[in-house]
């Protein structure tokens, strides 16, 4: 599943620096995550880096969006043959 931040987001300016593929920004009132950049840092890290650093455990799966671990590898290697 992408991830999502919920509305107890409050602006710590942490996770985005933290997104190995730039799927987070600030939105209208809170940062949002982008769900065709998210691949929840597989490919990347063990788990999400967002998720680690959050102050108030407002990311969360976004039930909306169902991924399995393969598919969140196979968008991790279309977002990365993008880059080079």
């Amino acid at each position: 599943m992408a991830l999502l931040i919920t509305d107890e987001c409050i602006n710590c300016d942490v996770c985005e620096p933290e997104c190995p593929n730039d799927a987070i920004s600030m939105g209208e009132l809170i940062y949002v995550i982008e769900p065709r950049q998210c691949t929840e840092c597989v490919g990347h890290f063990e788990q999400p880096q967002c998720v680690e650093v959050c102050p108030v455990d407002c990311i969360i799966l976004d039930p909306e969006i169902p991924e399995s671990p393969g598919v969140l590898m196979t968008k991790y290697r279309s977002l990365m043959a993008t880059k080079v």
